[in-house]
């Protein structure tokens, strides 16, 4: 119902509030700020550079050329388009939803998920194939706002993005691929980092939930859209459509024509469908849900998609090509650790200009890496012509924090940055 989370919405009448806009140092204040904490948010996940590497990174399908297909970028504002829709309706606090929205993949590595089980499995072979999962984009994403990326303040100092707690609880806790019903948040504020998996810790706030959810209702049509623009589905696939439609919410249901004749895949009707559904359904008391039919519909939608999309032999056949990609970066910038430690990196990675500039710039920035010759490189002392305020992140001396240092530039690069750094190893 219409404004029916009012009373537990994330403003200054809820307990939760100090918690939720607290940060860990102190933002600058101008003296003239119109925005709220959380628009501050939003604003400082616009500019960043990980939010601008979005439009080249996958969603579904690799380093398109068809400039209508969806990038993780367009997936982002859609989470942020349907989380806002749904916090305005119920009555939560819609900036605090969309700042999360914004944020929400900014840890995501090249080549979509795949990408991502690609960098897992490179720390893996350190740790054991029974370890747990070394790297998931939530946690990254949050690594990301907390250590990576920098804005400029007004005196010309880069600062770490220095997000609210509600927001970086947001992007740790987005998770929505594991599929429940009657969401609610959590009571307690936790260590963020103390999460060892994906999706099982519920977010801390009600806006956190709805982006949550909100992932879930983006990807699934949108997915479907684009698997038909480049021909993925055939006729008997999208027979399997219409008898999902049938079978869960029937023909007869208002919006069901969606799916149901010939190629007709309407994305704008099915997000619809979903974000009515949830609003009708939820309260306070029963959580977030979608009535019993939608999200059997849901379910079984998920597992088309899985059978018929996610894996389907183009896309498994680009992912080979994928995973060389990044295990021939990550080889090559294992080599480099020796001249890391003399600062001589740009001696080893001279033959790939591409790589020898910006990883140089990553470790000048990320850890105590100094330059051999400092005349060479206009770029060598960037760190004091900057005035970088971070933190040293990464150890050049040890090589666990190296390998991690690799594995978080690598998962910065976007799909086509990726393509460019592996053909200058290869070609000669």
């Amino acid at each position: 119902m219409q404004n029916s989370f009012f009373n537990v919405r994330t403003d200054e009448n809820n307990a939760k509030w100090e918690q939720a806009t607290k940060r860990e140092i102190p933002l600058y204040n101008r003296n003239n700020e119109i925005r709220s904490d959380f628009e501050r948010d939003y604003t400082r996940i616009l500019h960043s550079q990980a939010y601008r590497r979005l439009k080249h990174k996958t969603q579904v399908f690799f380093a398109p050329h068809n400039d209508h297909i969806c990038t993780r970028m367009e997936h982002v504002m859609h989470v942020a388009s349907v989380a806002s829709t749904i916090s305005k309706y119920l009555g939560l606090n819609d900036q605090l939803a969309s700042a999360i929205a914004m944020g929400h993949d900014i840890g995501h590595a090249p080549f979509g998920h795949h990408g991502e089980d690609c960098l897992n499995n490179l720390l893996e072979q350190k740790e054991g194939h029974n370890a747990p999962k070394k790297f998931w984009h939530e946690r990254n994403s949050l690594f990301f706002a907390d250590y990576i990326e920098t804005l400029p303040d007004p005196n010309g100092v880069e600062q770490p993005l220095n997000l609210t707690y509600g927001v970086r609880d947001g992007l740790i806790c987005h998770c929505g691929e594991i599929d429940q019903q009657g969401i609610k948040p959590r009571d307690e504020a936790i260590d963020l980092y103390s999460m060892k998996r994906p999706g099982f810790t519920q977010p801390f706030t009600w806006e956190g939930c709805v982006v949550k959810i909100a992932d879930k209702i983006a990807y699934l049509g949108r997915d479907l859209e684009d698997a038909r623009a480049y021909h993925i589905l055939d006729m008997t696939s999208y027979r399997q459509l219409r008898e999902i439609v049938g079978s869960t919410l029937g023909f007869e249901k208002k919006g069901a024509h969606a799916l149901r004749s010939g190629k007709a895949v309407n994305t704008t009707v099915l997000i619809n469908d979903l974000i009515m559904d949830l609003c009708e359904q939820s309260s306070p008391e029963k959580g977030l849900c979608f009535s019993d039919e939608y999200f059997k519909f849901i379910l079984e939608l998920k597992k088309f998609n899985f059978a018929h999309i996610y894996n389907h032999w183009r896309l498994k056949e680009f992912a080979v090509y994928a995973e060389n990609v990044i295990g021939t970066i990550f080889r090559t910038l294992q080599k480099s650790q020796i001249y890391a430690e003399k600062g001589r990196v740009a001696q080893y990675l001279q033959y790939y200009p591409k790589l020898c500039q910006t990883f140089e710039e990553w470790l000048i920035k990320h850890t105590a890496y100094q330059p051999f010759i400092v005349e060479k490189h206009n770029f060598s002392d960037r760190k004091t012509i900057l005035k970088y305020n971070t933190a040293t992140i990464f150890d050049l001396h040890d090589q666990e924090s190296y390998t991690k240092c690799i594995i978080e530039y690598i998962s910065g690069m976007t799909d086509q940055f990726a393509i460019q750094v592996y053909e200058e190893i290869i070609t000669f």
